[in-house]
């Protein structure tokens, strides 16, 4: 299926993570993720590949050890990250490219005068300019293009428009390469509909660790700490909530509290929404019945508190292992889950703060 691939040792490129200051830990899992990059970088991509998945899923974690499996297999490596606030981490690439990468983003300072941060925010912009001059300078290149939240500061048409951008370089180059993926990722839930709404992309879905998985990066973490059943009801398999615990010394009621504050969950949205809030946290899925108000299920999403419409479980549509068909404790319906068991419970716990 992979051919090329068996020269490639995945657990040899394992990269090490920053889970917490002082906690390191090494790439875990997402074997199935690792294996598509390796698939695609053998034939390249036809489309940009847009994928979606909860807010700290791992989506960032998969695109950096993706780099070392793509300069493994010969490509030049443009991956941006303008939701960073260091330039060091919001452009990374392949070393034998950087003189070009010097050359564009001098030119970007000198033709307009802006600062470094907001050079930042330009950078999914001139990720064009960049992967165009490697084709002209370089013989028949392999270029991989990864974007990592690219659309936190585009309106939705924008976001439409850069993926047809990005797809425009693939079909419709004036300059020869050997082949080429782009990949985009997004926890934006309305993007994903905007987006679905073209040809323009291949959009997949990307979910929590699996149990699996989730248990070796709970094993790697030193300390004590609470049971792995416990940490994996509360999150789900959700990495980036996990070392928020990690963050706030085990504490889970804390937790919660700041997530009610962080998702806005004010007394006016509870008390607007009280009653299908109440149904959604006993099962996600109530919110797909077809009484559903519209506009309470665009919040949801707007505040990505949920994931809504599912992809069915087959492995195609999926970048690697999908939620369960179903999974209460965790959150998980067929077709609505909760981006992570702790969202829930923060809405679980706004509602019984404020009185009706």
């Amino acid at each position: 299926m992979y051919g090329e691939d068996r020269e490639i040792n995945i657990d040899m490129l394992r990269i090490p993570l920053e889970f917490a200051p002082g906690v390191k830990i090494r790439f875990i899992g997402r074997e199935i993720a690792l294996r598509k990059i390796v698939e695609w970088s053998e034939r390249g991509v036809g489309f940009p590949i847009v994928v979606y998945g909860p807010e700290g899923c791992g989506k960032t974690s998969w695109l950096r050890q993706s780099i070392k499996i793509l300069e493994k297999m010969d490509y030049k490596v443009i991956y941006v990250n303008p939701a960073e606030e260091n330039f060091e981490n919001a452009l990374i690439y392949t070393e034998d490219i950087k003189d070009i990468i010097r050359e564009v983003v001098t030119q970007g300072l000198q033709h307009i005068e802006i600062s470094m941060s907001s050079l930042i925010t330009r950078l999914s912009d001139l990720v064009f300019t960049i992967a165009y001059r490697i084709m002209k300078k370089l013989r028949k290149p392999k270029i991989a293009v990864l974007i990592d939240e690219a659309f936190q500061r585009m309106e939705l048409r924008e976001a439409s428009s850069y993926v047809k951008s990005l797809l425009n370089m693939i079909e419709h180059s004036s300059y020869e390469y050997d082949k080429i993926i782009a990949i985009v990722a997004t926890s934006g839930g309305a993007f994903r509909s905007e987006i679905g709404r073209h040809m323009w992309a291949h959009i997949m879905s990307m979910w929590n660790m699996s149990e699996n998985d989730f248990r070796e990066l709970y094993d790697q973490i030193p300390g004590e700490k609470p049971s792995f059943e416990d940490v994996w009801r509360i999150t789900g398999g959700n990495p980036r909530i996990f070392r928020q615990l990690y963050s706030m010394r085990w504490n889970i009621d804390d937790t919660i509290d700041y997530m009610v504050r962080s998702k806005e969950l004010t007394p006016d949205f509870i008390s607007r929404w009280r009653r299908s809030l109440e149904e959604a946290v006993e099962d996600p899925d109530s919110i797909w019945r077809s009484e559903t108000s519209r506009e309470f299920i665009d919040e949801l999403i707007r505040k990505n508190l949920i994931v809504y419409n599912l992809y069915e479980r087959r492995p195609g549509l999926w970048i690697d292992q999908p939620p369960p068909e179903k999974d209460l404790e965790i959150g998980v319906g067929r077709y609505v889950a909760w981006q992570t068991p702790l969202y829930r419970e923060a809405v679980r716990k706004a509602l019984k703060k404020i009185d009706r």
